[in-house]
């Protein structure tokens, strides 16, 4: 697999327009084909990005979090099925906000419980702050009193949990998709489940028996200097530091946030991706298991839920348990397996896993707005051109 005369341009042509350096890596059947570090971790001082340099992986935690709740499914520990207030009891009784024929918002009982499968697919009717809907102004409302009072930082994800728990649902669940706050409860179903803290759970079985030595909620105090710095880019191309979003890497933080709080590296990141390439096991460590990861892989939208999952760049994928998966390459024009699964991150950063192939690829960069629906289909379009 020839990549680097074609990758290695493209990955230039990104650092030109875009972010200050990005970093990709490929694995294909066990070897590493690619690995190239392109331009700077932070402009100022002219620091190069390395292998040791550390991102921000935002949504691309969410992917360890679906992978660390399915070891558990694996150990009988609850079915896709159970309805979610089994294991949470605060998600007893939801409600749900609705809209009358005259255009007035009202709460009425959920047509029926959060199943722990809505938690992993985005059916929940769990969702993001924002201004989309009266669940979204909601989720807002309650975030910015708790920064107001100073309690985020005194958040756990059980708290977290509790807190939503206590909020009317955008619609009764499985009965649509709406990305949101679904895998941090998931993290929190994660504690109750195991007894331990999330941050502990994934230390003790993902990321020290794969050597993620450098994954973390919480950057230590010795590789702080590592983090790459994150940038706003303006129309005219300027990069400045972001500093409002870093909050959450705040020392005091205690929230393990199982939808966006990893850090990671290059390196890091593409063991636990080429793990599931490769059927679930790295270097004779299993993580989980092959079957496990093609259920995980399966489109789990029935097709009136498809309507919803509807971003331009993700034409032909369905959804599965936590991750865009390849359905239809004619409809996206894209050269990947059907089955190609993976997610990306706020900041730019992207993961593809194709068992078929046993190819695995991530990006990383550290820029908003973060380019993904131009970056990532060209990566993916030049990878799977080399095989």
């Amino acid at each position: 697999m020839e990549l680097t005369h074609k990758l290695r341009p493209l990955l230039k042509s990104f650092v030109e327009k875009g972010p200050a350096g990005c970093a990709c890596s490929v694995f294909h059947q066990g070897k590493q084909v690619f690995e190239d570090y392109i331009g700077y971790a932070d402009l100022e001082t002219e620091k190069p990005i390395s292998q040791d340099t550390i991102y921000r992986i935002y949504s691309n935690t969410k992917v360890v979090t679906c992978v660390a709740a399915l070891m558990l499914y694996e150990r009988g520990l609850f079915l896709l099925n159970d309805p979610l207030e089994e294991y949470l009891p605060e998600f007893k009784n939801q409600q749900v906000y609705r809209t009358s024929e005259s255009g007035e918002i009202y709460t009425s009982a959920a047509s029926g419980s959060i199943k722990i499968r809505d938690l992993f697919m985005m059916t929940s009717g769990l969702t993001y702050g924002g201004e989309g809907n009266e669940t979204e102004r909601h989720v807002s409302r309650a975030m910015e009193r708790l920064n107001s009072d100073g309690q985020a930082d005194q958040m756990d994800n059980r708290m977290l949990a509790k807190l939503l728990s206590e909020i009317p649902l955008a619609f009764d669940p499985g009965t649509r998709w709406q990305y949101g706050l679904s895998h941090d409860v998931l993290g929190a179903l994660i504690e109750v489940l195991s007894g331990k803290t999330f941050g502990q759970f994934l230390k003790d079985e993902i990321f020290d028996p794969l050597e993620m030595k450098n994954t973390f909620f919480k950057v230590p105090e010795g590789k702080k200097d590592r983090l790459c710095t994150l940038y706003d880019r303006n129309e005219n191309g300027d990069l400045t530091p972001n500093t409002s979003m870093d909050r959450s890497y705040h020392p005091d933080n205690l929230l393990e946030s199982g939808g966006a709080g990893l850090l990671s590296t290059l390196g890091d990141y593409s063991r636990f991706a080429h793990m599931l390439a490769s059927g679930g096991e790295l270097d004779g460590v299993r993580i989980l298991g092959r079957k496990t990861i093609e259920l995980m892989s399966a489109n789990h939208l029935q097709p009136e839920l498809l309507s919803d999952y509807n971003w331009e760049y993700l034409k032909g994928y369905g959804y599965g348990l936590g991750v865009r998966t390849m359905m239809n390459p004619a409809l996206g024009g894209i050269n990947s397996s059907i089955g190609e699964f993976g997610w990306s991150g706020l900041a730019g950063t992207w993961v593809t896993i194709d068992p078929k192939e046993q190819l695995s690829a991530v990006y990383m960069q550290q820029m908003f707005p973060n380019f993904e629906a131009y970056h990532q289909p060209r990566l993916r379009s030049v990878i799977y051109g080399a095989l």
